[in-house]
This record gives structure tokens, sequence and C-alpha cells, in this order.
């Protein structure tokens, strides 16, 4: 019975697809790192044409990817570990379709941002570089090649169907982000990847106790599989039915184990505290493939494997996990006013959206839901737009202190108004892309969770104080000394830029060729049944739905 529902959810492809997708940044790492250390340029230039080639597959899988077929899509299945009943299996569903687009659309952006943040010489800067007589070092190499390393694991874990393969690279993935933000950056870097790791390890270990329960129940005698098995596809179907053979406790117990480590790479507040310093800290492309995209496989992770796992548990759980969404959204948009330095504004607002997106997730209507995935991609592209043309200002003055700044849009119009559409975005306002999502996840979370919604909806106030209140602070007003320092956007930075705000704007119009995409998957994830929430309106309708 398993094995006919998990047949009738996938379409086989003969070609791999999905395997050359993630193989492909790996090997050109590999390449990257290979090449001569006076070759720096040619190891940026072979990167970046790796994610160009990256993107067009991604482009191909999501034109092919047929939207009223069936859930799971270019599946790719092989025997791993058949002792363990692991099998390397890939597939695409919608809303990792989505998040695989999102990232192979920032990855080229971010190695073009990137560019001139390390130099290949101590002393090496975008004037210098070429006559400078130091031995170049090998900084650039690496630098651009664990960026690719991250994008390999990151696409993997989107694709993986089997529970073993995906928590190995969604550990794995913490190493070269862990050389990213401790090997560049700022002066307080090594801490802060210090911290970022701690963090992260821990919500691995509690989650590796997870996979080993998890395997355990499917090879109880009373499970409905032959043997144990990480077939994620074939725990979920019986998931569905009820029929893993195990009582309510231990289905919670393996449910928590894998929402405290999605809790926290997500980050979900109270477990967000690593994040700020490791935005700041690092360049600020590694801050945006850290925040965009490496952050986003735990909040996709709790969608795939928490609701459709453990739904009953979800549902369960579903109260408190999002009054601790609410209080993030809350506290990150409050903390943001207060910050005196421009990156670690931003930084705090990520953990206000994040919050956005757990409430969606765990609203469990398919609204909040279809909302929460689109805001994964939305807040993506917002969030790079945003800490990309901030980390291009500072680059040029030199500090990120908001005091040091003033009258910026007299001397860089093209800066100040990419970065005013970028924060309108980020606050959510109509006509850009972010609001759709945002509303999408209030309104489905309202006929669930009345007071949840309206105290999240007080994030939208303190949003346009935070964006509004730092334009006015670093662009308006009287130029402050030092600002003959800095200039408008150049080429390559407008290269980055341009696509970006595109994208803000077309999603922000027309949701409709994502929105198609993500819904499909979303309806075989929501659950029907939940049980009184603890902070929802008593005389709500315990069973509402959009």
């Amino acid at each position: 019975m398993t094995e006919n529902l998990v047949n009738e959810t996938v379409a086989n492809t003969g070609f791999p697809a999905l395997t050359i997708l993630w193989l492909l940044p790996l090997v050109g790492a590999a390449v990257v790192v290979a090449l001569p250390a006076r070759m720096s340029h040619v190891a940026k230039s072979v990167a970046l044409a790796v994610s160009l080639g990256v993107l067009v597959i991604a482009v191909v899988l999501g034109i092919t990817f047929d939207r009223g077929g069936q859930q799971f899509q270019f599946v790719e299945r092989h025997s791993w570990i058949p002792a363990f009943g692991a099998s390397y299996s890939l597939g695409l569903d919608g809303i990792a379709l989505v998040l695989v687009l999102l990232t192979a659309v920032l990855v080229p952006l971010l190695l073009i941002a990137g560019w001139n943040d390390v130099p290949a010489v101590p002393s090496e800067t975008p004037e210098t570089s070429e006559t400078s007589d130091e031995p170049p070092r090998r900084l650039p190499h690496t630098y651009f090649a664990l960026i690719l390393v991250v994008e390999s694991m990151v696409l993997l874990s989107f694709s993986a169907l089997d529970v073993l393969l995906f928590y190995i690279f969604f550990e794995a993935m913490l190493i070269p982000m862990y050389f990213l933000i401790g090997g560049f950056g700022g002066a307080n870097r090594s801490r802060a990847a210090v911290k970022f790791l701690l963090y992260n390890l821990l919500g691995g270990l509690v989650m590796l106790a997870a996979v080993v329960g998890l395997y355990v129940v499917t090879a109880r005698a009373e499970s409905p599989f032959t043997s144990g098995t990480f077939d994620f596809q074939a725990i979920a179907a019986a998931a569905a039915n009820g029929d893993l053979g195990v009582g309510p406790g231990v289905l919670n117990a393996l449910f928590l184990g894998f929402m405290f480590a999605f809790a926290v790479k997500a980050p979900l507040w109270p477990l967000h505290s690593w994040l700020p310093d490791s935005a700041v800290e690092s360049t600020p492309s590694t801050a945006v493939l850290m925040m965009a995209v490496v952050d986003k496989v735990g909040t996709f992770a709790m969608i795939r494997y928490c609701l459709q796992l453990f739904p009953e548990s979800s549902a369960t759980f579903a109260p408190w996990i999002i009054t601790l969404a609410v209080i993030g959204i809350v506290y990150g948009a409050i903390l943001a006013i207060g910050q005196t330095d421009i990156m670690r504004l931003i930084a705090y607002t990520s953990i206000s959206h994040f919050g956005f997106i757990i409430l969606g997730i765990f609203a469990m209507t398919s609204q909040s839901q279809a909302g929460s995935a689109l805001y994964m991609v939305n807040h993506g592209i917002s969030t790079a737009a945003l800490f990309l043309i901030a980390g291009f200002l500072v680059s040029q003055r030199g500090t990120r202190a908001i005091a040091a700044y003033g009258g910026v849009q007299k001397v860089a119009p093209v800066l100040a108004g990419t970065f005013l559409i970028a924060g309108l975005a980020t606050l959510s306002l109509p006509g850009l892309a972010p609001f759709i999502s945002e509303f999408l996840v209030l309104i489905g979370t309202y006929t669930r969770y009345h007071v949840a919604a309206i105290v999240a909806t007080s994030a939208l106030v303190l949003s346009a104080i935070y964006i509004l209140w730092l334009y006015q602070r670093v662009m308006g007003g009287p130029e402050k000394e030092g600002s003959d320092k800095i200039r408008d956007l150049v080429r390559r930075e407008l290269v980055v830029v341009a696509p970006l705000i595109a994208l803000l704007l077309f999603l922000g119009i027309y949701p409709k060729p994502a929105l198609d995409i993500i819904t499909p998957a979303v309806n075989h994830t929501v659950v029907d049944e939940v049980p009184t929430p603890v902070i929802a309106d008593p005389h709500a309708e315990e069973g509402a739905h959009p």
C-alpha cells in the first residue's frame, strides 16, 4: 500500500538532471582551487561560468516542470546503503523547485558582487592589484570555491528524497560556511564563525538522534516496512495514514528533534543570536548566501520533513511554534529600530521576516503555506538587494556606523534610489514582491489564529519605522564629512543590483508563475486537523480553512 502511494507521487526520468545540477558547482570548485595562485582572475571567471551553467540547468528544469503533474518530478533513485535502507533519491516538488531557482539566480550575482572582496595579495586593492610585487595567495580561489561548494550542498538538500542523504548535506554545508565566515570578513569573524558553528552543530546533533530514532521506528515489526528505511516518500505515506506503529509520545519526540535543528538554521527566536554576528562579520556576499540561501534550507525542511513525516505532532506543537514566530517577528523589528550599525540592522530584519515564514508554515492553511513558500523566495531577493547595496556603500566609506552617513542621495543618486526600492520591498510595500507573500501569510493565519495574525501585523508599522528612518539618516539630510569618498554604482555593481530590482518588481506585480508552481506542492502538506491554538481567538472555529 505504501509503495503504491509513493509511485503515484513521483515522475521518474532517465536523465540525471538533478545530479548534474548539484555536481556541477562541486566539480567547478575543484577546478577553481586547482588553478595556479597567479590566475585569480581566471579562477573567478571559471567560478562565475560554472554558476551560470547551474542557472541554465535550473531554468530548464523550471520550464519543463509539469505544474499539473505528479508531486515529485525529475526523480532519480539508486541504491546507496541497502543494509540501512538508504538510497540516493532525488526529486523536486514545486516548493523545492522555486528555491533551487532562487539559489541558482543569486549565486552568480553574489560572485560578481564579491569580485573584489578578497585580494590576491595582502595589500592589494582594485587600484594597486596590477602593480603589486607581493607574492599572490590563493585566497580568491578559496573564497569562490567555497561559495560553489555551499551552492552544491544546498541544491542537493533541496532535492534529496532520502532522510539520511538530506541530513548529511544539511550538516556538511556548515563546513564551507564556517570557513567563509571565519576566513574572510571583519575583525571579529573568527568569533562569529565559531558561534555559527556551535549553534548549528548542536541542532545537528539533536537531529541526528531523531534521524536514528526514525530509522528505529521504521525497523520495528509493527511498522508497515519489511525493514528499516530512510525513504522520505515511503515514511511520509505511512505517516499520512497513521501507520508508523508508534504512539504520539515517540512521534512528538522525533518531531522536536527535527524541528530544533531547523529552528536553529532558520533561525527562530530564541535560537537566533548567531545570525546578527555572522552576518555583520562576513563579507556581504557571504552574508547574503547565508541569510537568503542557506537559512532557507531550515524553513524548507520544516515543510518537507516536520509537516509530512510528523503531521499530528506538527498540529500538536503548532500553537507553541506560532507563539515563538510572532515573538520573533516583533522582537526582530524592534531591535532593528535600535541599531546603529547598518548591516546589523538589516540582519535583525531577517529575524523578523523568518518569523513570518515560520508563522505561515505552522498556521497550516493553504494560503499561509503558499505565502510562506513564496516569502522564502521574495525574502531572498529583497535581502540580497538591500544587503549588497549597503555593502557597496560601506566598502567605499569604510564604516558600518549609520551616524557616519548623510546626504548620500546627493552624491550617489542611483545607489540611493535602488537602496530605497530594496528597503520598501523589505517593508512589504504593495507592488513589490514581499507584499503578496506577507499578505497571504497574514490572511491564511487569521483564519485560524486571529490574535497571532493581529500581533504580527504590528511588524508592518515597525518595519516602516526602521527602513524609512534608516533611509532618512543615511541617504537624506546634509552631506557628512567623508561623503566625497562615496561614488555611485559602477557597471559591475549595476549588473548585480538591476536583476534583483527587476525581480522585486516583476514578482510584486505578477506573482502567478511562482504561485502556480508552489500551490500544488502546498496542497500535499496542509494538515487538516489542528488542535485549539494557544494564542488564537477562543471563538474562532478550529477547523476553519481559507
